[in-house]
């Protein structure tokens, strides 16, 4: 386990949040899983419960030492509605809420007053700044970021980003714990998208670009990619997974912080389609269609 880190608690019990909370739990962290519903944890733990229960099929042999296994890593974690009172004994706190900077900076605010000096916050933000986060905090110098990838309990990857006033302490304590959880830690700069959306968003909102132009059709340009670079999915193919909302907001942020930089100029078909409500896999529609026939 890195660090001095033993006691994690983070924050949203959805998909990121959840598998955050089950990675650590699996690799000897106490955990304690938060959100403001306790029908949101609820549902979050049986999403938690069902991943983990298919990762220890793939790693434990027989039912019953899968079921050993599944009672010990589900006994280090616990749930909380008390925001506050969940990090009293937090040596990390780790948020993973909705991508809303003031609701982030007003949880992390809060949290601020409540945690032990020494405890460490991060955000697993995938397109915020980590210096506007950490400026909610009287602890800039304990902060940093985490950002894990979906789903979390399969990708091998954490990005943990280091800020302007990220200490070295504190940044060589959350690389420890990413290696701790399994990942492979990967640093970065606080820089717009960190690594890999800094590359993957630009790229495929270039291929929202070229279908808008007319060069190539939505088939021809995600077999293209798929067949040309071996990648396992084409970049329209993966818009309509990540959902059409979710990079319009990551695009509509960079435009606005980075006017000037033609790389995240807004793309008015992405626009259209957002306004349209076809997101992408999650609504039915996106750039292809997924109702049934």
């Amino acid at each position: 386990m890195g660090s001095n880190i033993k006691n994690v608690t983070v924050f949203g019990a959805g998909l990121m949040g959840n598998g955050i909370a089950q990675v650590a739990a699996q690799n000897g962290y106490r955990v304690t899983l938060v959100d403001v519903d306790k029908a949101f944890l609820e549902k979050g733990i049986a999403r938690l419960e069902g991943s983990l229960k298919r990762v220890l099929r793939k790693k434990v042999e027989g039912e019953e030492a899968q079921q050993i296994a599944f009672n010990e890593v589900m006994a280090r974690i616990s749930t909380s509605t008390d925001a506050e009172g969940a990090v009293a004994n937090a040596d990390l706190v780790v948020e993973a809420i909705i991508e809303n900077l003031e609701i982030k900076q007003d949880l992390f605010a809060s949290l601020d007053k409540a945690a032990p000096a020494p405890c460490l916050f991060a955000s697993n933000t995938s397109s915020l700044p980590i210096k506007e986060l950490a400026a909610a905090t009287n602890r800039a110098d304990r902060f940093g970021g985490l950002h894990f990838f979906n789903p979390v309990p399969v990708m091998r990857l954490v990005e943990v980003v280091k800020a302007e006033e990220t200490s070295e302490e504190t940044h060589t304590a959350l690389l420890a714990f990413g290696e701790g959880v399994g990942k492979r830690a990967v640093t970065c700069k606080d820089t717009p998208g960190f690594i890999v959306n800094r590359l993957l968003v630009p790229y495929l909102m270039e291929a929202v670009r070229l279908l808008d132009r007319g060069d190539a059709s939505e088939a021809d340009i995600d077999d293209a990619m798929k067949m040309g670079c071996g990648y396992p999915m084409g970049p329209l193919q993966l818009l309509d997974y990540v959902g059409l909302d979710t990079t319009k907001f990551i695009m509509d942020g960079w435009h606005n912080a980075f006017p000037d930089q033609a790389l995240f100029d807004p793309s008015p078909l992405l626009d259209k389609l957002v306004s349209e409500g076809k997101l992408g896999r999650k609504s039915g529609e996106g750039f292809y269609s997924y109702t049934k026939k």
